[in-house]
């Protein structure tokens, strides 16, 4: 296969303007101009490859000099995998930086509900310990540590109820 004019003239152009608007400071100009020429490359490695032929499946019946080198097909098929790779990167950054300016003063500050969660039980702890200075009262009466004789009284169902 010989050169086309018009692949070679397409993919100057590709990468010319993906070039171009990859100069641009906006991250999605940038994911453009990176899709223009991840392209542009691709062609390049089409173009050249060499002519057509037969498969590079040897089983007996072709000549060697009729196979096609698989090289640029492997070439080709792992540069469209960086290029998605990439994509998804720059994808990701994209929608980053909208979710950072969305939220204006708080930035990167996101609270997990987890943390409003441990805050949340923090407090009511807080307020459980002062609601427990009054319990030991109430506790002390029920168990009669205010001045029995008996050393040791033993409490009855309804004590032992009230102190569960």
């Amino acid at each position: 296969m010989s050169a086309s004019l018009t692949l070679v003239v397409l993919m100057a152009v590709m990468y010319g303007a993906g070039v171009y608007v990859m100069l641009e400071r906006s991250l999605t100009r940038i994911l453009i101009g990176f899709l223009l020429v991840g392209n542009a490359t691709n062609l390049l490695i089409f173009l050249m490859s060499g002519r057509s032929g037969e498969s590079p499946i040897i089983d007996g019946a072709t000549q060697p000099a009729d196979i096609v080198d698989p090289v640029p097909q492997v070439l080709m098929l792992t540069a469209i995998v960086i290029n998605f790779g990439v994509t998804a990167f720059i994808l990701a950054l994209i929608y980053r930086s909208w979710w950072l300016s969305n939220l204006g003063d708080e930035g990167d500050d996101v609270t997990s509900d987890e943390e409003e969660m441990d805050a949340a039980e923090a407090d009511e702890a807080l307020v459980f310990h002062t609601n427990l200075e009054g319990d030991d009262e109430a506790v002390r009466a029920v168990l009669g540590e205010g001045g029995d004789d008996d050393p040791d009284p033993e409490p009855s169902e309804q004590d032992r109820d009230v102190m569960r």
